[in-house]
C-alpha cells in the first residue's frame, strides 16, 4: 500500500528519567494564546506516585503511518460492516471531520461542520457517536465559538446525523444544540470540552475546563471546572447531584473543582475515571464520582506557575484526593479502555488505561486495582507528542501532535 510509510520505530526503551525532569507544562497547546504560563518548565525532582514497570512482560510495538493531519484533536471508530476495513472519524482543531479508511489511508472530509472558533488550545474538539449510531447515524461534537461583540470564547457541544459515510460525500445533517460552556471568557485555553457516554447509553458525561481562571472550579453559579452530566438531548437528569442547589446551572454538574480533563474513561465496571492536567507538577489520574469536590484551585500536588506553592491534597481531606499524581508531568491529553476484543494485539494492556502524553512524548498503560487503588504500569517513549489514542476492537490507534501529524497504528512486535 503505498501510501502507507512504515515508520520502523520499536518502542521498547523507558522514558529517560532526565529528559522527564525538563519536561514542559502540563497545558495542552505550548503556543496557547493569553497563556505564557504554559512555556515554563518544571524543573523541580519532586517524587512521582506513580511508577513504570520495566518487567519483561512489557509488550513492544512498532508503528505505521496510515495517514496524516494537520493539528489532529480527536478520533472515534465507526461500527464495522461486515468484513470491511475499520473506519475512524479524525478532527482537526481547525475546523475539519474526516472518515479514513485505516485500510487504504484515504481522508474524505465530511461537510456541515460548524464554523469554529480556533486559536489557543481551542477550535473543533471531542467527537464521539452516539450509543443508538446504527439506528440514528447521529454523533455529538465539541468545538469552540465566540462571541463577536465581546471577543469572548467558550465551548459548545452540539449533535448531528452523519449521512453518507460510506459515500465520497458524507456530510452533517439535522445539527441540534445541546450544552455550553458558561459564561464565555477571553481566553483560549482549558476548554477540556471530552465527551463520554455512560455504559448504558443513558448520559452524556461532558469536562468542562476552568479557562485558566481558577475560581470558577468552585463557582456553582458557573459550569466551568466541572464534569457535566445531561440526558442524551441535553435535559437534565433528575438524580443529578446538585438538583436542590439554588443555583439553576448546578443542575448539570456531575462533580466540582476540576482544572483541565482532557480524558475520560468508564472501567469495565463500571466505574468512570479521568485525568486532569495540573499546573507545574501535578497532573493527576482521579476516580470520579457524584457529587464530590476534587479541590483546585485550594488544593493540588503541583505549583502555581509564578513559583509558588499550593497546599497538598493531603493537607485538605474534605476534598478527593488523586489515585495518581506525576511530577513531573506527562501532559495527559486522552484516555482509552484497553479489551481484547477480535484482535487482542496487546493482551498484557487488558482492562488498563491507555494515557496519550502531549509533553512526555509518550504512551502510558495504567492499571487498576481491585479497591480502586492504581499505578503506572507501562510508559512508552513515541518520540513526538501525543494527541490522541484509541484502542477499537483490540487494536490501537494513535494521532501524534501539531502540524503533519500522523495516525498510527500500532502492532505488536
Amino acid at each position: 500500500m503505498s501510501n502507507k510509510k512504515q515508520k520502523n520505530r520499536p518502542l521498547t526503551l523507558p522514558l529517560i528519567m532526565t529528559a522527564l525532569l525538563f519536561s514542559t507544562s502540563a497545558c495542552s497547546n505550548q503556543t496557547a494564546v493569553n497563556s505564557n504560563e504554559e512555556l515554563a518548565e518544571y524543573k523541580d525532582a519532586k517524587t512521582s506516585d506513580a511508577h513504570s514497570s520495566t518487567n519483561s512482560d512489557k509488550p513492544t510495538f512498532i508503528t505505521e503511518t496510515v495517514a496524516t493531519f494537520d493539528e489532529p484533536w480527536a478520533m472515534t471508530a465507526l461500527p464495522k460492516v461486515d468484513n470491511e476495513p475499520q473506519k475512524i472519524l479524525v478532527t482537526q482543531k481547525t475546523g475539519e471531520l474526516f472518515v479514513v479508511d485505516t485500510e487504504t489511508g484515504a481522508k474524505t472530509a465530511v461537510t456541515g461542520v460548524p464554523k469554529v472558533a480556533y486559536g489557543g488550545q481551542g477550535g473543533l474538539g471531542d467527537i464521539i457517536i452516539a450509543p443508538d449510531f446504527a439506528r440514528t447515524n447521529n454523533i455529538y461534537l465539541s468545538y469552540v465559538e465566540t462571541d463577536a461583540d465581546s471577543n469572548t470564547f467558550g465551548a459548545k457541544v452540539i449533535k448531528a446525523r452523519l449521512t453518507g459515510a460510506d459515500t465520497s460525500t458524507p456530510s452533517l445533517q439535522a445539527i441540534t444544540p445541546i450544552w455550553e460552556q458558561s459564561p464565555k471568557v477571553k481566553g483560549q485555553g482549558h476548554y477540556s470540552y471530552r465527551l463520554l457516554f455512560s455504559p448504558d447509553g443513558q448520559y452524556l458525561y461532558i469536562s468542562s475546563g476552568e479557562r485558566q481562571e481558577k475560581t470558577p472550579a468552585q463557582d456553582m453559579s458557573v459550569n466551568l471546572g466541572k464534569v457535566i452530566r445531561l440526558n442524551a438531548d441535553g435535559s437534565i437528569p433528575t438524580d443529578n447531584p446538585f438538583v436542590n442547589n439554588e443555583n439553576a446551572i448546578a443542575k448539570q454538574f456531575w462533580t466540582v473543582g476540576h482544572r483541565n480533563i482532557l480524558g475520560m474513561v468508564f472501567d469495565d465496571n463500571g466505574k468512570l475515571w479521568a485525568h486532569e492536567m495540573g499546573p507545574r507538577g501535578g497532573d493527576e489520574f482521579n476516580l470520579i464520582e457524584k457529587g464530590k469536590n476534587y479541590g483546585w484551585p485550594i488544593v493540588s500536588n503541583g505549583r502555581n506557575y509564578s513559583g509558588t506553592d499550593i497546599p497538598d491534597h493531603s493537607t485538605r481531606p474534605e476534598f478527593e484526593a488523586p489515585k495518581i499524581t506525576w511530577t513531573p508531568v506527562i501532559s495527559p491529553s486522552s484516555m482509552s479502555s484497553y479489551s481484547s476484543g477480535t484482535h487482542n494485539d496487546f493482551p498484557a494492556w487488558q482492562n488498563s488505561m491507555l494515557i496519550s502524553g502531549l509533553s512526555s512524548q509518550s504512551l502510558i498503560v495504567v492499571a487498576i486495582n481491585d479497591d480502586n487503588t492504581a499505578f503506572e504500569r507501562y510508559r512508552y517513549d513515541m518520540g513526538e507528542r501525543v494527541r490522541s489514542v484509541l484502542a477499537v476492537d483490540g487494536s490501537v490507534w494513535v494521532l501524534e501532535d501539531g502540524k503533519e501529524s500522523g495516525l498510527l497504528r500500532l502492532s505488536p512486535q
